[in-house]
């Protein structure tokens, strides 16, 4: 056993693997340019097994995520999310492929934490016992943003609303016991309500979706958006990020460490990841670091000027985009008179 247990790895600009467990030797590395296609299958196929993999040891966990990952109102909802959130509003994923990436990752920490002598609340609370917090945790992070499919605005809360019949459906034939099945559901709904700090989770297990939501960083997750256009600090930062790789801490049980192409990633560290580590019950357990890969920096943006009341931006490749000025003090009087703006992530 290493102390790897889940790698995301874009090192190169090209997408590699979903490193599912510990035995696996790192991709190597391309000198190919940026890849903004969508390898959808191959980055469910990598994730699902390494959820299936981590399952294994825990009967009803993994008869809750087959049930979970096959049922056609989660598929559902998954796809009506990622139209919400990337053909209208022009963010990153937020489908079926961030809810698989995340489910992998989630299961790395919780791994992880178990490991390091951590009580998981249900555990804690008497509710249920390890298979049961490997359950609540997996249906938690999979379902966690399907509420986009109504609106980014309040989506938390739309997601717990959505989420009740896929979970009641998927629970019922587990946990026969309504008394425990509704103990049970109250810790999944947790975990989507908050994982997007609003409000900060109270558990551990809304902790580790949370923090799980935070890894998927990587320019695998920020390309979409960018072919699509939405040329941002949120997605050129994102471009900046190779790998994350979630494994055993030195000082901690969990160590999240990120690789970026180029310095800008750090927006992508501090803005999204940081936060829900600072925020959540896990701060005390999760020790982050970030770095730019030996070879220095790669160039993502060659230039960037103001026209007017817009940046024009050249790319590395030799486009040219049109990027609106964000300002801060239009954006607060905005907010003070208006419905509250959303983030990307």
């Amino acid at each position: 056993m290493t102390d790897q247990k889940f790698t995301l790895n874009l090192s190169g600009g090209a997408l590699q693997d979903v490193e599912p467990r510990r035995d696996r030797s790192p991709a190597g590395q391309s000198d190919r340019p940026p890849e903004f296609a969508t390898p959808r299958a191959k980055l469910i196929d990598e994730a699902n097994r390494a959820i299936q993999a981590d399952l294994a040891p825990f009967p009803r966990a993994l008869a809750a995520y087959q049930a979970l990952h096959t049922d056609p109102e989660a598929l559902a909802c998954w796809d009506m999310a990622n139209f919400i959130t990337m053909r209208k509003l022009g963010y990153n994923d937020h489908g079926r492929v961030h809810a698989f990436i995340t489910g992998a990752a989630s299961l790395a920490i919780l791994e992880l934490l178990l490991e390091g002598g951590v009580r998981p609340d249900v555990i804690e609370s008497g509710v249920g016992d390890t298979d049961d917090v490997y359950l609540v945790v997996i249906l938690g992070t999979m379902l966690h943003d399907i509420g986009n499919q109504v609106h980014r605005a309040a989506h938390e809360q739309h997601g717990v609303a959505l989420a009740l019949p896929i979970v009641e459906r998927v629970l019922a034939p587990i946990y026969p016991d309504v008394f425990k099945r509704t103990k049970v559901r109250s810790f999944i709904l947790g975990c989507i309500n908050c994982h997007d700090l609003n409000p900060p989770p109270l558990t551990i297990e809304g902790g580790i979706t949370a923090v799980a939501d935070g890894t998927d960083i990587t320019k695998g997750r920020g390309r979409k958006a960018f072919a699509l256009g939405s040329v941002d600090i949120h997605s050129i930062s994102a471009l900046a990020v190779d790998q994350v790789v979630i494994q055993r801490g030195v000082s901690r049980p969990v160590l999240i460490d990120v690789t970026m192409n180029n310095s800008g990633g750090i927006f992508q560290v501090e803005e999204v990841l940081a936060p829900k580590v600072m925020r959540t019950p896990l701060s005390r357990y999760v020790e982050l670091r970030a770095h730019t890969r030996e070879e220095g920096d790669a160039q993502i943006v060659t230039r960037v000027r103001l026209d007017g009341d817009h940046f024009v931006v050249d790319l590395e490749g030799g486009q040219t985009v049109d990027v609106g000025v964000k300002d801060a003090q239009a954006k607060a009087a905005e907010a003070a008179s208006g419905p509250v703006g959303v983030e990307s992530h």
